[in-house]
Protein backbone atom coordinates (compact mmCIF):
# COMPACT_ATOMS: atom_id res chain seq x y z
CA UNK A 1 0.00 0.00 0.00
CA UNK A 2 1.13 3.43 -0.74
CA UNK A 3 -0.01 6.55 0.93
CA UNK A 4 -0.15 10.14 -0.78
CA UNK A 5 -2.17 12.89 -0.52
CA UNK A 6 -4.39 14.86 -2.49
CA UNK A 7 -2.46 18.04 -4.79
CA UNK A 8 -6.27 19.25 -6.69
CA UNK A 9 -9.97 17.75 -7.41
CA UNK A 10 -11.35 18.29 -10.27
CA UNK A 11 -15.12 17.09 -10.32
CA UNK A 12 -14.62 13.19 -10.14
CA UNK A 13 -11.25 13.40 -10.73
CA UNK A 14 -8.48 13.64 -7.86
CA UNK A 15 -4.98 14.09 -8.37
CA UNK A 16 -2.62 13.30 -5.61
CA UNK A 17 1.55 13.01 -5.14
CA UNK A 18 3.51 10.81 -2.67
CA UNK A 19 2.05 7.50 -3.89
CA UNK A 20 5.54 6.14 -4.73
CA UNK A 21 4.95 2.30 -6.06
CA UNK A 22 1.05 2.35 -6.76
CA UNK A 23 -0.05 0.90 -10.09
CA UNK A 24 -2.34 1.83 -12.90
CA UNK A 25 -6.06 0.63 -11.85
CA UNK A 26 -5.12 0.39 -8.41
CA UNK A 27 -7.91 1.45 -6.03
CA UNK A 28 -7.75 3.89 -3.45
CA UNK A 29 -9.68 5.24 -0.69
CA UNK A 30 -9.73 9.09 -0.80
CA UNK A 31 -9.96 11.51 1.83
CA UNK A 32 -10.90 9.97 5.48
CA UNK A 33 -14.04 9.83 4.35
CA UNK A 34 -12.46 6.55 2.67
CA UNK A 35 -14.06 7.44 -0.93
CA UNK A 36 -13.02 4.84 -3.95
CA UNK A 37 -11.38 5.72 -6.00
CA UNK A 38 -9.68 4.41 -8.69
CA UNK A 39 -6.06 5.12 -10.27
CA UNK A 40 -6.16 6.03 -14.47
CA UNK A 41 -3.19 7.62 -15.00
CA UNK A 42 0.64 7.90 -12.80
CA UNK A 43 3.00 10.43 -13.79
CA UNK A 44 6.41 10.02 -11.68
CA UNK A 45 4.23 9.22 -8.49
CA UNK A 46 1.83 11.18 -9.10
CA UNK A 47 -1.51 9.62 -9.48
CA UNK A 48 -4.64 10.76 -11.25
CA UNK A 49 -7.84 9.27 -9.51
CA UNK A 50 -11.37 8.83 -11.03
CA UNK A 51 -13.60 8.90 -7.57
CA UNK A 52 -16.94 6.85 -7.56
CA UNK A 53 -18.28 8.78 -5.54
CA UNK A 54 -19.56 12.81 -5.06
CA UNK A 55 -15.97 15.17 -4.57
CA UNK A 56 -17.93 17.91 -2.93
CA UNK A 57 -16.11 18.95 -0.08
CA UNK A 58 -12.56 17.08 -0.57
CA UNK A 59 -9.59 19.46 -0.79
CA UNK A 60 -5.80 19.32 -1.11
CA UNK A 61 -3.89 18.18 1.50
CA UNK A 62 -6.30 15.50 2.59
CA UNK A 63 -4.67 11.70 2.49
CA UNK A 64 -5.36 8.93 0.04
CA UNK A 65 -4.38 5.27 0.38
CA UNK A 66 -4.09 2.73 -1.84
CA UNK A 67 -5.64 -1.23 -1.33
CA UNK A 68 -3.05 -2.90 -2.99
CA UNK A 69 -6.28 -4.63 -5.58
CA UNK A 70 -7.80 -3.53 -9.05
CA UNK A 71 -11.06 -2.53 -8.95
CA UNK A 72 -12.88 -6.61 -8.74
CA UNK A 73 -16.45 -8.03 -8.28
CA UNK A 74 -17.31 -10.50 -6.01
CA UNK A 75 -18.38 -14.00 -7.78
CA UNK A 76 -20.33 -16.73 -5.83
CA UNK A 77 -24.02 -17.64 -4.96
CA UNK A 78 -26.26 -15.08 -4.25
CA UNK A 79 -25.32 -12.65 -7.65
CA UNK A 80 -28.81 -13.73 -9.24
CA UNK A 81 -31.89 -11.53 -8.49
CA UNK A 82 -29.57 -8.52 -7.10
CA UNK A 83 -29.44 -4.94 -8.01
CA UNK A 84 -25.79 -2.94 -8.14
CA UNK A 85 -24.28 -0.05 -8.12
CA UNK A 86 -21.75 0.16 -11.01
CA UNK A 87 -18.78 -0.61 -8.66
CA UNK A 88 -21.12 -3.83 -7.16
CA UNK A 89 -22.33 -2.40 -4.09
CA UNK A 90 -25.47 -3.77 -3.33
CA UNK A 91 -28.35 -0.63 -3.16
CA UNK A 92 -30.89 -2.69 -1.36
CA UNK A 93 -28.48 -3.29 1.47
CA UNK A 94 -27.03 0.37 1.37
CA UNK A 95 -30.63 1.54 1.09
CA UNK A 96 -31.46 -0.25 4.74
CA UNK A 97 -27.95 0.69 6.19
CA UNK A 98 -27.99 4.02 5.22
CA UNK A 99 -31.79 4.21 5.78
CA UNK A 100 -31.50 6.78 3.12
CA UNK A 101 -33.19 6.68 -0.79
CA UNK A 102 -30.01 8.59 -1.85
CA UNK A 103 -26.28 7.12 -1.97
CA UNK A 104 -24.23 8.51 0.62
CA UNK A 105 -20.51 8.73 0.52
CA UNK A 106 -17.47 6.68 2.17
CA UNK A 107 -20.11 3.32 2.93
CA UNK A 108 -18.66 0.29 2.50
CA UNK A 109 -20.67 -2.83 2.15
CA UNK A 110 -20.16 -6.25 0.89
CA UNK A 111 -21.20 -7.35 -2.36
CA UNK A 112 -22.54 -10.02 -1.57
CA UNK A 113 -23.82 -11.90 1.63
CA UNK A 114 -20.84 -13.24 3.47
CA UNK A 115 -23.49 -14.78 6.58
CA UNK A 116 -26.21 -16.28 4.45
CA UNK A 117 -25.94 -20.61 3.90
CA UNK A 118 -25.59 -22.06 0.57
CA UNK A 119 -26.28 -25.88 0.39
CA UNK A 120 -23.10 -27.09 -1.36
CA UNK A 121 -23.39 -30.81 -3.27
CA UNK A 122 -19.94 -32.09 -4.05
CA UNK A 123 -19.68 -33.58 -7.68
CA UNK A 124 -15.73 -34.66 -6.85
CA UNK A 125 -14.46 -37.12 -4.40
CA UNK A 126 -11.36 -36.72 -2.65
CA UNK A 127 -7.92 -38.12 -4.46
CA UNK A 128 -9.68 -36.35 -8.20
CA UNK A 129 -6.95 -34.60 -9.90
CA UNK A 130 -8.56 -31.01 -10.60
CA UNK A 131 -7.21 -28.17 -12.89
CA UNK A 132 -8.58 -24.49 -13.06
CA UNK A 133 -12.06 -24.15 -14.30
CA UNK A 134 -13.39 -27.89 -12.93
CA UNK A 135 -16.95 -28.17 -11.52
CA UNK A 136 -16.38 -28.88 -7.78
CA UNK A 137 -19.58 -28.84 -6.81
CA UNK A 138 -22.88 -27.36 -6.98
CA UNK A 139 -25.57 -24.89 -5.02
CA UNK A 140 -28.97 -24.46 -6.23
CA UNK A 141 -28.85 -20.43 -6.47
CA UNK A 142 -32.40 -19.62 -7.40
CA UNK A 143 -35.00 -21.70 -8.11
CA UNK A 144 -34.20 -21.51 -12.09
CA UNK A 145 -30.11 -21.67 -12.02
CA UNK A 146 -28.00 -24.29 -10.38
CA UNK A 147 -24.51 -22.20 -9.49
CA UNK A 148 -21.66 -24.49 -10.29
CA UNK A 149 -18.58 -23.91 -7.85
CA UNK A 150 -15.35 -24.10 -10.06
CA UNK A 151 -11.38 -24.31 -9.16
CA UNK A 152 -10.40 -20.78 -9.54
CA UNK A 153 -8.16 -19.80 -12.45
CA UNK A 154 -4.27 -20.83 -11.95
CA UNK A 155 -4.72 -23.54 -9.10
CA UNK A 156 -4.92 -27.27 -9.70
CA UNK A 157 -4.05 -30.38 -7.47
CA UNK A 158 -5.57 -33.16 -5.81
CA UNK A 159 -8.74 -32.85 -3.66
CA UNK A 160 -7.44 -33.76 -0.46
CA UNK A 161 -10.74 -32.61 1.41
CA UNK A 162 -14.13 -31.82 0.59
CA UNK A 163 -17.52 -30.94 2.21
CA UNK A 164 -20.92 -31.11 2.05
CA UNK A 165 -23.82 -29.38 3.48
CA UNK A 166 -24.94 -25.81 4.49
CA UNK A 167 -21.58 -23.12 4.09
CA UNK A 168 -21.59 -19.39 3.87
CA UNK A 169 -19.35 -17.97 0.36
CA UNK A 170 -16.13 -17.63 2.86
CA UNK A 171 -16.43 -21.04 4.34
CA UNK A 172 -14.11 -23.75 3.02
CA UNK A 173 -15.66 -26.48 1.10
CA UNK A 174 -12.43 -27.90 -0.72
CA UNK A 175 -8.82 -28.27 0.41
CA UNK A 176 -6.68 -29.35 -2.81
CA UNK A 177 -2.91 -30.75 -2.56
CA UNK A 178 -1.16 -28.35 -4.79
CA UNK A 179 2.59 -27.99 -5.49
CA UNK A 180 2.74 -25.38 -3.29
CA UNK A 181 1.15 -26.55 -0.73
CA UNK A 182 -2.84 -26.88 0.46
CA UNK A 183 -5.04 -24.70 -1.16
CA UNK A 184 -8.24 -23.94 0.96
CA UNK A 185 -11.22 -22.92 -1.72
CA UNK A 186 -14.34 -21.07 -0.84
CA UNK A 187 -17.22 -20.24 -3.36
CA UNK A 188 -16.08 -17.08 -3.17
CA UNK A 189 -14.04 -15.90 -5.98
CA UNK A 190 -12.85 -12.59 -6.96
CA UNK A 191 -11.83 -10.81 -10.68
CA UNK A 192 -10.68 -8.01 -11.94
CA UNK A 193 -13.21 -6.48 -13.93
CA UNK A 194 -10.81 -4.86 -16.79
CA UNK A 195 -9.61 -8.30 -16.70
CA UNK A 196 -11.13 -10.71 -19.26
CA UNK A 197 -11.97 -13.72 -17.92
CA UNK A 198 -9.71 -16.69 -19.46
CA UNK A 199 -11.41 -19.39 -21.75
CA UNK A 200 -9.95 -22.20 -23.51
CA UNK A 201 -11.02 -21.75 -27.51
CA UNK A 202 -13.31 -18.88 -28.92
CA UNK A 203 -16.28 -20.47 -30.98
CA UNK A 204 -17.54 -19.13 -34.32
CA UNK A 205 -21.07 -18.35 -33.46
CA UNK A 206 -24.16 -20.48 -35.12
CA UNK A 207 -27.09 -21.08 -33.31
CA UNK A 208 -29.65 -17.94 -33.25
CA UNK A 209 -30.75 -16.07 -29.97
CA UNK A 210 -34.62 -16.23 -30.22
CA UNK A 211 -35.91 -13.03 -28.90
CA UNK A 212 -39.51 -13.51 -29.68
CA UNK A 213 -39.63 -10.05 -31.22
CA UNK A 214 -40.64 -11.18 -35.32
CA UNK A 215 -39.19 -8.62 -37.17
CA UNK A 216 -35.91 -9.27 -35.57
CA UNK A 217 -35.95 -12.81 -35.21
CA UNK A 218 -37.04 -13.03 -38.81
CA UNK A 219 -34.89 -10.40 -40.62
CA UNK A 220 -32.13 -9.37 -38.47
CA UNK A 221 -31.60 -12.08 -36.48
CA UNK A 222 -28.58 -11.95 -33.64
CA UNK A 223 -26.52 -15.51 -32.62
CA UNK A 224 -25.92 -16.47 -28.91
CA UNK A 225 -22.56 -15.01 -29.23
CA UNK A 226 -22.76 -12.46 -31.25
CA UNK A 227 -23.05 -8.55 -30.68
CA UNK A 228 -25.82 -5.67 -31.54
CA UNK A 229 -26.23 -2.38 -31.51
CA UNK A 230 -29.61 -0.15 -31.09
CA UNK A 231 -29.35 2.93 -32.09
CA UNK A 232 -31.92 5.45 -32.12
CA UNK A 233 -33.25 8.96 -31.06
CA UNK A 234 -35.18 9.58 -27.84
CA UNK A 235 -38.64 8.22 -28.00
CA UNK A 236 -37.96 5.77 -30.63
CA UNK A 237 -37.71 2.44 -28.54
CA UNK A 238 -34.39 1.28 -27.80
CA UNK A 239 -35.06 0.46 -24.10
CA UNK A 240 -38.37 -1.20 -24.72
CA UNK A 241 -36.24 -3.10 -27.39
CA UNK A 242 -33.84 -4.25 -24.68
CA UNK A 243 -36.31 -4.80 -21.82
CA UNK A 244 -38.26 -7.23 -24.25
CA UNK A 245 -34.95 -9.15 -25.00
CA UNK A 246 -33.84 -9.18 -21.42
CA UNK A 247 -37.71 -10.49 -20.86
CA UNK A 248 -37.94 -13.55 -23.34
CA UNK A 249 -34.87 -14.23 -25.31
CA UNK A 250 -33.29 -18.14 -24.80
CA UNK A 251 -30.49 -17.55 -22.70
CA UNK A 252 -30.25 -18.97 -19.15
CA UNK A 253 -28.99 -15.62 -17.61
CA UNK A 254 -29.50 -11.79 -18.25
CA UNK A 255 -27.43 -9.17 -17.16
CA UNK A 256 -28.80 -5.66 -17.36
CA UNK A 257 -26.93 -2.27 -17.14
CA UNK A 258 -28.32 0.38 -16.94
CA UNK A 259 -25.59 2.99 -17.54
CA UNK A 260 -26.29 6.46 -17.32
CA UNK A 261 -30.37 6.61 -18.19
CA UNK A 262 -32.98 7.94 -16.54
CA UNK A 263 -34.12 6.41 -13.67
CA UNK A 264 -37.59 5.51 -14.16
CA UNK A 265 -36.31 3.12 -16.79
CA UNK A 266 -34.78 0.94 -14.36
CA UNK A 267 -37.60 1.67 -11.65
CA UNK A 268 -39.75 0.18 -14.78
CA UNK A 269 -37.60 -3.16 -14.53
CA UNK A 270 -37.38 -3.55 -11.15
CA UNK A 271 -41.04 -3.48 -10.85
CA UNK A 272 -41.99 -5.55 -14.06
CA UNK A 273 -39.18 -8.38 -13.59
CA UNK A 274 -40.26 -9.94 -10.45
CA UNK A 275 -43.93 -10.06 -12.29
CA UNK A 276 -42.86 -11.88 -15.03
CA UNK A 277 -42.91 -15.53 -15.20
CA UNK A 278 -40.17 -17.20 -18.00
CA UNK A 279 -41.65 -19.47 -20.43
CA UNK A 280 -38.77 -21.59 -19.95
CA UNK A 281 -38.71 -22.09 -16.41
CA UNK A 282 -41.80 -21.18 -15.33
CA UNK A 283 -40.23 -18.83 -12.61
CA UNK A 284 -39.79 -15.06 -12.06
CA UNK A 285 -37.31 -13.59 -14.53
CA UNK A 286 -35.88 -11.99 -12.07
CA UNK A 287 -34.91 -15.78 -10.99
CA UNK A 288 -31.97 -15.51 -13.56
CA UNK A 289 -31.25 -11.82 -14.09
CA UNK A 290 -28.38 -9.26 -12.77
CA UNK A 291 -29.16 -5.93 -12.14
CA UNK A 292 -26.69 -3.06 -12.33
CA UNK A 293 -27.73 0.47 -12.01
CA UNK A 294 -25.77 3.48 -12.58
CA UNK A 295 -28.30 6.02 -13.66
CA UNK A 296 -27.56 9.20 -14.83
CA UNK A 297 -28.31 10.89 -11.30
CA UNK A 298 -25.61 8.97 -9.98
CA UNK A 299 -21.81 9.30 -9.92
CA UNK A 300 -20.42 9.59 -13.87
CA UNK A 301 -16.97 7.91 -12.53
CA UNK A 302 -19.08 4.86 -11.65
CA UNK A 303 -20.73 4.93 -14.73
CA UNK A 304 -17.69 3.75 -17.04
CA UNK A 305 -17.02 0.92 -14.61
CA UNK A 306 -20.50 -0.39 -14.77
CA UNK A 307 -20.15 -1.70 -17.96
CA UNK A 308 -17.00 -3.25 -16.57
CA UNK A 309 -18.58 -4.96 -13.71
CA UNK A 310 -21.32 -6.86 -15.84
CA UNK A 311 -19.27 -8.13 -18.50
CA UNK A 312 -16.84 -9.56 -15.78
CA UNK A 313 -20.26 -10.97 -14.10
CA UNK A 314 -21.73 -12.60 -17.56
CA UNK A 315 -18.29 -13.99 -17.98
CA UNK A 316 -18.53 -16.25 -14.62
CA UNK A 317 -21.65 -17.19 -15.85
CA UNK A 318 -20.21 -18.18 -19.22
CA UNK A 319 -17.77 -20.25 -17.64
CA UNK A 320 -20.29 -22.37 -16.00
CA UNK A 321 -21.42 -23.63 -19.25
CA UNK A 322 -24.68 -20.98 -19.48
CA UNK A 323 -25.53 -18.80 -22.66
CA UNK A 324 -25.87 -15.12 -21.18
CA UNK A 325 -27.24 -11.51 -22.57
CA UNK A 326 -25.72 -8.84 -21.26
CA UNK A 327 -27.97 -5.38 -22.41
CA UNK A 328 -25.81 -2.30 -22.16
CA UNK A 329 -28.52 1.07 -22.25
CA UNK A 330 -26.53 3.05 -22.93
CA UNK A 331 -23.20 2.65 -24.15
CA UNK A 332 -23.47 6.63 -25.21
CA UNK A 333 -23.60 7.74 -21.71
CA UNK A 334 -20.88 5.05 -21.06
CA UNK A 335 -18.48 7.28 -23.71
CA UNK A 336 -19.87 10.21 -22.39
CA UNK A 337 -17.98 9.33 -18.93
CA UNK A 338 -14.82 8.17 -20.96
CA UNK A 339 -14.97 11.81 -22.57
CA UNK A 340 -15.52 13.93 -19.15
CA UNK A 341 -12.58 12.03 -17.47
CA UNK A 342 -10.57 12.45 -20.76
CA UNK A 343 -11.59 15.94 -20.91
CA UNK A 344 -10.33 17.11 -17.00
CA UNK A 345 -6.91 14.63 -17.77
CA UNK A 346 -6.11 17.22 -20.42
CA UNK A 347 -6.07 14.30 -22.71
CA UNK A 348 -6.05 15.54 -26.74
CA UNK A 349 -9.68 15.16 -28.26
CA UNK A 350 -10.99 12.72 -31.01
CA UNK A 351 -14.26 13.80 -33.20
CA UNK A 352 -16.80 15.81 -30.85
CA UNK A 353 -14.35 15.66 -27.74
CA UNK A 354 -14.27 12.13 -27.41
CA UNK A 355 -10.91 10.41 -26.41
CA UNK A 356 -8.69 9.09 -29.09
CA UNK A 357 -9.09 5.82 -27.61
CA UNK A 358 -12.78 5.36 -27.94
CA UNK A 359 -13.12 2.86 -30.61
CA UNK A 360 -10.48 0.74 -28.98
CA UNK A 361 -12.90 1.02 -25.29
CA UNK A 362 -15.75 0.01 -27.05
CA UNK A 363 -14.02 -2.91 -29.16
CA UNK A 364 -12.63 -4.14 -25.80
CA UNK A 365 -16.06 -4.32 -24.53
CA UNK A 366 -17.96 -5.92 -27.16
CA UNK A 367 -14.68 -8.26 -27.50
CA UNK A 368 -15.34 -10.11 -24.66
CA UNK A 369 -18.93 -11.12 -25.98
CA UNK A 370 -18.76 -14.17 -27.98
CA UNK A 371 -19.18 -18.30 -27.84
CA UNK A 372 -16.50 -19.70 -25.99
CA UNK A 373 -15.19 -23.10 -24.47
CA UNK A 374 -14.29 -22.84 -21.23
CA UNK A 375 -10.88 -23.64 -19.68
CA UNK A 376 -10.94 -26.99 -17.30
CA UNK A 377 -10.63 -30.58 -17.98
CA UNK A 378 -13.91 -30.79 -19.65
CA UNK A 379 -14.37 -27.97 -21.53
CA UNK A 380 -18.43 -26.18 -21.26
CA UNK A 381 -19.35 -24.55 -23.80
CA UNK A 382 -21.05 -21.16 -22.84
CA UNK A 383 -22.13 -18.20 -24.77
CA UNK A 384 -22.61 -14.48 -24.18
CA UNK A 385 -24.60 -12.32 -26.45
CA UNK A 386 -23.76 -8.34 -26.09
CA UNK A 387 -26.79 -5.86 -27.36
CA UNK A 388 -25.99 -2.30 -26.89
CA UNK A 389 -27.87 0.94 -27.73
CA UNK A 390 -26.56 3.83 -28.05
CA UNK A 391 -28.28 7.18 -27.93
CA UNK A 392 -27.13 9.57 -30.36
CA UNK A 393 -28.34 13.33 -30.43
CA UNK A 394 -31.33 13.87 -33.02
CA UNK A 395 -31.03 9.95 -34.24
CA UNK A 396 -27.66 10.85 -36.12
CA UNK A 397 -25.82 8.15 -36.61
CA UNK A 398 -22.97 9.72 -38.07
CA UNK A 399 -21.61 10.60 -34.85
CA UNK A 400 -18.33 9.19 -33.23
CA UNK A 401 -19.94 6.59 -30.38
CA UNK A 402 -22.92 5.02 -33.24
CA UNK A 403 -19.72 4.62 -35.72
CA UNK A 404 -17.44 3.50 -33.83
CA UNK A 405 -19.74 0.65 -32.62
CA UNK A 406 -21.29 -0.07 -36.02
CA UNK A 407 -17.25 -1.36 -37.16
CA UNK A 408 -17.46 -4.17 -34.42
CA UNK A 409 -20.85 -5.46 -34.11
CA UNK A 410 -22.29 -7.67 -36.38
CA UNK A 411 -25.79 -6.93 -36.05
CA UNK A 412 -27.50 -3.14 -36.72
CA UNK A 413 -31.55 -2.68 -35.79
CA UNK A 414 -32.01 0.66 -36.95
CA UNK A 415 -35.20 2.54 -34.67
CA UNK A 416 -36.84 4.67 -36.96
CA UNK A 417 -38.59 7.84 -35.69
CA UNK A 418 -41.46 8.09 -38.33
CA UNK A 419 -42.44 4.45 -37.47
CA UNK A 420 -42.26 5.29 -33.95
CA UNK A 421 -44.32 8.52 -34.46
CA UNK A 422 -47.27 5.96 -36.48
CA UNK A 423 -47.17 3.99 -33.35
CA UNK A 424 -45.37 1.04 -34.73
CA UNK A 425 -43.42 -0.44 -32.52
CA UNK A 426 -40.75 -1.93 -32.34
CA UNK A 427 -39.60 0.37 -34.73
CA UNK A 428 -36.63 -0.97 -36.21
CA UNK A 429 -36.35 0.09 -40.14
CA UNK A 430 -36.34 -3.00 -42.79
CA UNK A 431 -35.17 -0.39 -44.31
CA UNK A 432 -31.88 0.29 -42.83
CA UNK A 433 -30.88 -2.52 -40.70
CA UNK A 434 -29.35 -5.29 -41.26
CA UNK A 435 -27.59 -8.72 -39.74
CA UNK A 436 -24.13 -10.35 -40.82
CA UNK A 437 -25.42 -13.54 -39.09
CA UNK A 438 -28.58 -13.79 -41.37
CA UNK A 439 -27.31 -16.44 -44.08
CA UNK A 440 -26.05 -18.67 -41.34
CA UNK A 441 -28.80 -18.33 -39.10
CA UNK A 442 -31.58 -18.84 -41.95
CA UNK A 443 -29.31 -22.01 -42.65
CA UNK A 444 -29.84 -23.42 -38.93
CA UNK A 445 -33.45 -22.53 -38.79
CA UNK A 446 -33.98 -24.22 -42.30
CA UNK A 447 -32.25 -27.41 -40.66
CA UNK A 448 -35.32 -27.02 -37.99
CA UNK A 449 -38.27 -25.57 -39.72
CA UNK A 450 -37.54 -27.00 -43.39
CA UNK A 451 -35.74 -25.00 -46.52
CA UNK A 452 -38.93 -22.84 -46.67
CA UNK A 453 -38.25 -20.42 -43.66
CA UNK A 454 -35.64 -18.83 -45.94
CA UNK A 455 -37.38 -18.66 -48.97
CA UNK A 456 -40.18 -16.68 -47.01
CA UNK A 457 -37.75 -14.42 -45.18
CA UNK A 458 -36.48 -13.40 -48.54
CA UNK A 459 -39.88 -13.20 -50.46
CA UNK A 460 -41.28 -10.98 -47.59
CA UNK A 461 -38.07 -8.74 -47.88
CA UNK A 462 -38.78 -8.15 -51.64
CA UNK A 463 -42.46 -7.41 -51.11
CA UNK A 464 -40.99 -4.62 -48.72
CA UNK A 465 -38.84 -3.31 -51.16
CA UNK A 466 -41.43 -3.66 -53.95
CA UNK A 467 -43.67 -1.47 -51.88
CA UNK A 468 -41.29 1.41 -51.28
CA UNK A 469 -40.71 1.63 -54.99
CA UNK A 470 -44.78 1.38 -55.37
CA UNK A 471 -44.89 4.11 -53.34
CA UNK A 472 -42.99 6.44 -55.10
CA UNK A 473 -44.80 5.70 -57.78
CA UNK A 474 -48.03 6.32 -55.86
CA UNK A 475 -46.87 9.93 -54.09
CA UNK A 476 -46.52 10.90 -57.74
CA UNK A 477 -49.17 9.54 -59.89
CA UNK A 478 -52.11 7.98 -57.64
CA UNK A 479 -52.71 4.40 -56.89
CA UNK A 480 -55.12 4.15 -59.76
CA UNK A 481 -52.12 4.03 -62.03
CA UNK A 482 -50.76 0.88 -60.72
CA UNK A 483 -51.73 -2.49 -62.00
CA UNK A 484 -53.72 -5.00 -60.42
CA UNK A 485 -50.93 -7.20 -59.07
CA UNK A 486 -48.87 -4.00 -57.84
CA UNK A 487 -51.77 -3.26 -56.15
CA UNK A 488 -52.13 -6.99 -54.73
CA UNK A 489 -48.49 -6.07 -53.60
CA UNK A 490 -48.75 -2.62 -51.48
CA UNK A 491 -51.98 -4.71 -49.80
CA UNK A 492 -49.52 -7.72 -48.45
CA UNK A 493 -47.02 -5.19 -48.11
CA UNK A 494 -49.11 -3.66 -45.40
CA UNK A 495 -50.31 -7.03 -44.54
CA UNK A 496 -46.54 -7.62 -43.73
CA UNK A 497 -45.90 -4.34 -41.95
CA UNK A 498 -48.89 -3.99 -39.89
CA UNK A 499 -50.27 -7.92 -38.97
CA UNK A 500 -46.63 -9.21 -38.72
CA UNK A 501 -44.02 -6.79 -38.01
CA UNK A 502 -45.87 -4.40 -35.70
CA UNK A 503 -46.20 -5.88 -32.24
CA UNK A 504 -47.25 -4.94 -28.75
CA UNK A 505 -44.88 -5.44 -26.35
CA UNK A 506 -47.74 -4.84 -23.32
CA UNK A 507 -50.46 -7.59 -24.83
CA UNK A 508 -50.17 -10.75 -22.65
CA UNK A 509 -49.96 -12.39 -26.34
CA UNK A 510 -48.38 -10.51 -28.80
CA UNK A 511 -45.35 -9.41 -26.06
CA UNK A 512 -43.64 -12.88 -27.87
CA UNK A 513 -44.41 -14.96 -30.41
CA UNK A 514 -42.17 -18.50 -30.82
CA UNK A 515 -40.64 -19.40 -33.72
CA UNK A 516 -43.41 -21.79 -34.73
CA UNK A 517 -46.11 -19.14 -34.32
CA UNK A 518 -43.80 -16.72 -36.35
CA UNK A 519 -42.80 -19.57 -39.24
CA UNK A 520 -47.18 -19.92 -39.63
CA UNK A 521 -48.25 -16.15 -39.32
CA UNK A 522 -45.39 -15.26 -42.23
CA UNK A 523 -46.51 -18.29 -44.39
CA UNK A 524 -50.20 -17.46 -44.05
CA UNK A 525 -49.63 -13.65 -45.53
CA UNK A 526 -47.30 -14.77 -48.02
CA UNK A 527 -49.80 -17.83 -49.14
CA UNK A 528 -52.49 -15.23 -48.96
CA UNK A 529 -49.89 -13.19 -51.74
CA UNK A 530 -49.18 -15.78 -53.86
CA UNK A 531 -53.30 -17.17 -54.12
CA UNK A 532 -54.13 -13.27 -55.13
CA UNK A 533 -51.77 -13.10 -57.57
CA UNK A 534 -52.36 -16.27 -59.26
CA UNK A 535 -56.26 -15.01 -58.77
CA UNK A 536 -55.58 -11.65 -60.98
CA UNK A 537 -53.55 -13.82 -63.41
CA UNK A 538 -56.65 -16.10 -63.61
CA UNK A 539 -59.28 -12.99 -64.32
CA UNK A 540 -60.12 -12.19 -61.27
CA UNK A 541 -60.14 -8.71 -60.68
CA UNK A 542 -58.32 -6.43 -57.53
CA UNK A 543 -61.34 -5.27 -55.97
CA UNK A 544 -62.97 -8.63 -56.49
CA UNK A 545 -60.30 -10.04 -54.09
CA UNK A 546 -60.37 -6.86 -51.71
CA UNK A 547 -64.05 -7.28 -51.28
CA UNK A 548 -64.11 -10.94 -50.87
CA UNK A 549 -61.10 -11.55 -48.41
CA UNK A 550 -62.74 -8.82 -45.99
CA UNK A 551 -63.11 -11.21 -43.00
CA UNK A 552 -60.11 -13.49 -44.30
CA UNK A 553 -57.71 -10.26 -43.99
CA UNK A 554 -59.40 -9.52 -40.79
CA UNK A 555 -58.31 -13.26 -39.29
CA UNK A 556 -54.97 -12.77 -40.18
CA UNK A 557 -54.16 -9.40 -39.03
CA UNK A 558 -55.63 -11.02 -35.53
CA UNK A 559 -53.72 -14.40 -35.80
CA UNK A 560 -50.78 -12.08 -33.56
CA UNK A 561 -53.54 -12.26 -30.65
CA UNK A 562 -53.41 -16.46 -31.18
CA UNK A 563 -51.96 -18.09 -28.19
CA UNK A 564 -49.46 -20.26 -28.86
CA UNK A 565 -51.71 -23.31 -27.34
CA UNK A 566 -54.12 -22.76 -30.07
CA UNK A 567 -52.10 -22.91 -33.42
CA UNK A 568 -54.23 -24.91 -34.87
CA UNK A 569 -55.84 -21.95 -35.58
CA UNK A 570 -53.36 -20.45 -38.23
CA UNK A 571 -53.29 -23.77 -40.29
CA UNK A 572 -57.31 -23.04 -40.48
CA UNK A 573 -56.46 -20.03 -41.95
CA UNK A 574 -53.88 -21.15 -44.48
CA UNK A 575 -57.09 -23.83 -45.75
CA UNK A 576 -59.64 -21.00 -45.72
CA UNK A 577 -56.80 -18.84 -47.72
CA UNK A 578 -56.95 -21.17 -50.55
CA UNK A 579 -60.90 -22.10 -50.50
CA UNK A 580 -61.62 -18.56 -50.09
CA UNK A 581 -59.58 -17.44 -53.93
CA UNK A 582 -61.43 -20.66 -55.24
CA UNK A 583 -64.70 -18.91 -54.15
CA UNK A 584 -63.83 -15.61 -55.52
CA UNK A 585 -62.66 -17.00 -59.09
CA UNK A 586 -65.64 -19.37 -58.98
CA UNK A 587 -68.50 -16.19 -58.36
CA UNK A 588 -66.16 -13.96 -60.61
CA UNK A 589 -65.82 -15.91 -63.53
CA UNK A 590 -62.82 -15.21 -65.99
CA UNK A 591 -62.62 -12.13 -67.05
Amino acid sequence: MAIGTITKVSGPLVTASGLQGAKIHEICKVSEKGLIGEIIELKKGTASIQVYEETAGIGPGEVVETTGAPLSVELAPGLLTQMFDGIQRPLDKFMAQTESDFLERGVSIEPLDWQKKWTFIPKKEIGDEVIAGDIIGIVQETKAVEHRIMIPNGISGKIKVIKAGNFSIKEVICVLETATGDKDIQMLQKWPVRTPRPYHTKLTPGEPLVTGQRVIDTFFPVAKGGSAAVPGPFGAGKTVVQHQIAKWADVDIVVYVGCGERGNEMKDVISEFPELIDPQTGESIMERTVLIANTSNMPVAAREASIYTGITIAEYYRDMGYSVAIMADSTSRWAEALREMSGRLQEIPGDEGYPAYLGSRIAEYYERAGRFKSIGSQPREGSITAIGAVSPAGGDISEPVTQNTLRIVKVFWALDSTLAQKRHFPSVSWVNSYSLYEDELNAYVDEIMGDEWSQMVAQAMTILQEESRLDEIVQLVGVDSLSQKDRVTMTSARSIRQDYLQQNAFDDVDTFTSRTKQFKMLQNILTFHKEAQTAIQLGAYYDEVLKGTVDLREKIARSKYIPETELTQLDEIQTEIKQTMQTILQEGGMH
